[in-house]
């Protein structure tokens, strides 16, 4: 029998999207898993009051950081050498959220004094915690989260009424796949670089994430289009910075595109490496107390690079493209548009904008993450 109400629920990536917006407002999350449900809260955003009342309702959790953040922070050897990505942490009896605190944010940090020996479970990482990870990453939140688990069934259908549920095994199938782009708009808009131009806006499926191509000129959908594939930076593209290239980059992208009569750009909204503003912000504090850009990354408990270039090779594909002369310097946006079926006839340099404030975060870019400059 049809169901009319059926159709009000919410899919995977809707509740994906209810449960990133849950975390930035400090709400808690349901986990369910056939091994282990828990109810996980970022520590960046949970209030002492909920932290509180969750371990009075359900015990003690544990801290879960990613490896790189407690290799960053602890003197722990047996830190050192575990395996994986993801650790968790048994915490003291009744620590309270400072504590918490203290291990995952890092404006907390003394640089000259890493913490001594923590107690590290050692046994595999529940896929629910992994998942935990990951959402707050995804959400634009310090990797860091805390896990109540669920043990009573009584308890279990108590936290049902009044939390977002999520499946394990879905989100992180979801959060593996990332978000094919949908075109949503697009209209003319003359540019300096070439008076004949058009921006077309494209959006995930769940509303979350607006990414934008620059197409110069008509550029022939039968030849390979002259591309570059460009992540947000609101302080070079905008501001002006000089900390790092991204500005003349995308000047000079924009330019060459002019001077041919023909090209794309595609512009991401993964701010920071995709770790967003605020965490770059971080990033860039951490760097003015001598950390270099990936030390900084792994210290918040990030990877060097977070972001995700399949949706560019998304984005090409609707608008027509399926082979490119790509201006870049980096072989991940090389490797992830081979691996996403974008065939690169060539591969072109942009190697601008350096200066006296930028050299060595270049450096770092060219020794640690490959970047050909």
């Amino acid at each position: 029998m049809f169901d009319p109400f059926a159709s009000l629920g919410l899919s995977v990536t809707e509740q994906l999207e209810r449960a990133r917006t849950d975390l930035r407002m400090g709400l808690p999350c349901l986990l369910l898993d056939r091994a282990q449900s828990g109810v996980m809260v970022a520590l960046e955003t949970v209030s002492p009051q909920r932290f509180n009342a969750l371990r009075d309702m359900l015990g003690e959790p544990e801290l879960v950081l990613t490896a790189h953040r407690v290799r960053a922070i602890s003197t722990d050897a047996v830190a050192a050498g575990v395996q994986g990505q993801i650790l968790r942490v048994r915490p003291p009896e009744q620590a309270d959220l400072d504590w918490f605190r203290s291990l995952s944010d890092p404006d907390l940090d003394d640089l000259n004094t890493p913490i001594g020996p923590l107690h590290i479970l050692r046994d595999a990482v529940p896929s629910l915690h992994s998942v935990a990870i990951d959402l707050v990453k995804s959400a634009e939140l310090l990797p860091a989260a805390a896990v109540f688990p669920v043990l009573q069934e009584g308890d279990l259908q108590r936290v049902k009424a009044v939390l977002s549920a999520l499946d394990v095994d879905e989100m992180a199938a979801t959060l593996a796949a990332g978000a094919a782009m949908m075109p949503v708009s697009a209209a003319f808009l003359p540019l300096e670089s070439h008076e004949n131009s058009k921006l077309h806006v494209f959006r995930d499926p769940e509303g979350g994430q607006e990414h934008y191509a620059i197409e110069i000129g008509a550029p022939d959908r039968n030849k390979p289009v002259l591309s570059r594939l460009h992540s947000a930076c609101f302080t070079g593209d905008v501001l002006g910075s000089l900390k790092c290239d991204c500005g003349p980059q995308l000047r000079a992208a924009l330019e060459q595109m002019g001077a041919e009569g023909a090209g794309v750009l595609l512009y991401l909204n993964q701010e920071g490496r995709g770790i967003g503003l605020a965490n770059k912000m971080r990033v860039y504090a951490l760097q003015s107390k001598g950390l270099d850009t990936v030390e900084a990354n792994h210290r918040l408990g990030y990877e060097d690079d977070e972001r995700d270039f399949r949706t560019a090779a998304w984005m090409l594909r609707e608008l027509g493209f399926d082979a490119v002369r790509l201006l870049t310097n980096n072989p991940a946006k090389v490797e992830s548009f081979q691996n996403s079926g974008i065939n690169i006839v060539e591969r072109l340099p942009l190697r601008v904008g350096k200066s006296l404030h930028n050299q060595h975060y270049l450096s770092v870019k060219a020794l640690k993450s490959g970047h050909q400059l």
